[in-house]
């Protein structure tokens, strides 16, 4: 991505020099005027919510959301250990609140205790997670707010019931549309002799909803 965007600048700047040259030094000097002015902003707003956040977890609002969580995960999250259940209720909460720093290192822990071991490919709870965290329900969209208010919105809160919305659909969607693969996938199944069904031959499809080689040996026995 830094590379891209070193490269779109450059192609930007040797344009603007030959179009206009007069203009090219000026639009220089008044772009990087507006990024220092955008981060000062944003840093001042992002210090409110952060205080914000640090009041939320001083109440424990946090864990009483993990809390509340937890016999979902469970139904979401089938046959993980109560370890990992916790790792990805913080997860989760730390995304709804807003808390990326809280809810990332929460998921990659998550993602480390539901790998098996010499496990190389991703398991559909792994997938799962993955779809849940990219399209993370916001009860609390504080960097859409904040950029909002740089803009010079008048109401830059008033994003939050659409963000809510958006974003319980797209979470909805996604868990959905990876428990119906899932099935598609179980109901497909065509064994060989090593018990692999015949999407996981496939690179495009390989990974989806594999069993653990744990759960494989139970599923034998």
């Amino acid at each position: 991505m830094n590379a891209a965007f070193t490269a779109l600048t450059l192609i930007s700047l040797v344009m603007l020099t030959y179009a206009s040259p007069a203009t090219a030094f000026p639009t220089m000097l008044q772009g990087v005027m507006n990024a220092i002015t955008l981060i000062v902003k944003l840093a001042a707003i992002y210090a409110v919510w952060l205080s914000v956040l640090k009041m939320m977890q001083a109440t424990g609002l946090d864990k009483k959301l993990s809390k509340l969580l937890r016999p979902l995960i469970k139904r979401l999250f089938k046959g993980e250990s109560d370890e990992t259940y916790n790792w990805i209720s913080v997860n989760l909460a730390g995304n709804m609140l807003g808390m990326g720093g809280v809810a990332t290192p929460a998921g990659i822990k998550a993602m480390k205790s539901m790998a098996a071991e010499e496990q190389t490919v991703a398991s559909a709870n792994m997938i799962l997670l993955l779809i849940i965290n990219a399209t993370s329900i916001q009860l609390i969209p504080a960097t859409v707010i904040a950029m909002r208010a740089t803009a010079g919105s008048a109401d830059a809160s008033s994003i939050f019931l659409p963000t809510l919305i958006s974003t319980s659909v797209s979470t909805l969607s996604g868990i959905i549309l990876c428990k119906v693969l899932a099935l598609t996938d179980k109901k497909n199944k065509n064994n060989d002799d090593n018990g692999v069904s015949a999407l996981h031959k496939h690179p495009l499809n390989r990974g989806f909803c594999k069993i653990k080689p744990s759960r494989q040996k139970a599923a034998k026995g």
